[in-house]
Parts: C-alpha cells; sequence; structure tokens
C-alpha cells in the first residue's frame, strides 16, 4: 500500500532553516502531483506548498521567497526547504500525494515543526 513518512521536523529559532523530506512508497512516484500542508494549533489545515506532475509549483503567500519544494524522483522523495522560519510558521507539517485522473489522494502521518527563541 501508499506510504508517506516524513522526517526532518524539530525545534529551531527564529530566522533559522529546515529541510522536511517525505518518503514514499507503494507508488508509482512520477505520476503523483506532491505537497506539503500544514496545521496549527486551532487552524485549518493549509496548502504550503505544491508541486505538478510537470514540476510547476505554488506556494502559500506566507512562505513565498523562505520555502521551496522539490522531488527526487531517483529517491522517491519530496522535500521541503523551509529558511527565515518564523514563530507563525510552527504548526505540523504534512506531506501530501495526489492522483487525480483517478481520485486517489494520500496522507503522511505528519511532523512537527516548532519555531521559537
Amino acid at each position: 500500500q501508499v506510504q508517506l513518512v516524513e522526517s526532518g521536523g524539530g525545534l529551531v529559532q527564529p530566522g533559522g532553516s529546515l529541510r522536511l523530506s517525505c518518503a514514499a512508497s507503494g507508488m508509482i512516484f512520477e505520476f503523483y502531483a506532491m505537497a506539503w500542508y500544514r496545521q496549527a494549533p486551532g487552524k485549518e489545515r493549509e496548502l504550503v506548498a505544491r508541486m505538478t506532475r510537470g514540476g510547476s509549483t505554488n506556494y502559500a503567500d506566507s512562505v513565498k521567497g523562505r520555502f521551496t519544494i522539490s522531488t527526487d524522483n531517483t529517491k522517491n522523495t519530496v522535500n521541503l526547504q523551509m529558511n527565515s522560519l518564523k514563530p507563525e510558521d510552527t504548526a505540523v507539517y504534512y506531506c501530501y500525494a495526489n492522483l487525480p485522473d483517478y481520485g486517489l489522494a494520500y496522507w503522511g502521518q505528519g511532523t512537527q515543526v516548532t519555531v521559537s527563541p
């Protein structure tokens, strides 16, 4: 079955950087659009960054210029490089894969990112 396993979360000071990774298995990785979402306490889950199968990317306005999404088809991973982190970036970050033509979508279990002095 499809599995998405995130790693790389943790505690970082404001202005710092983290790199999240999501390892995918049980799927033909290059067929899927990949994305990162996040959910802060008391808030709805929101899209952070997305990459289409063709390699196009888009970002939430709040992270543009600071976060970068990338994929490695040889390793079946999607990464999120997060720079200039702010306390408001604190959230659980989720990896998401979808194949819209077939109505398939999968979530990872999430990884906590905490930005605090």
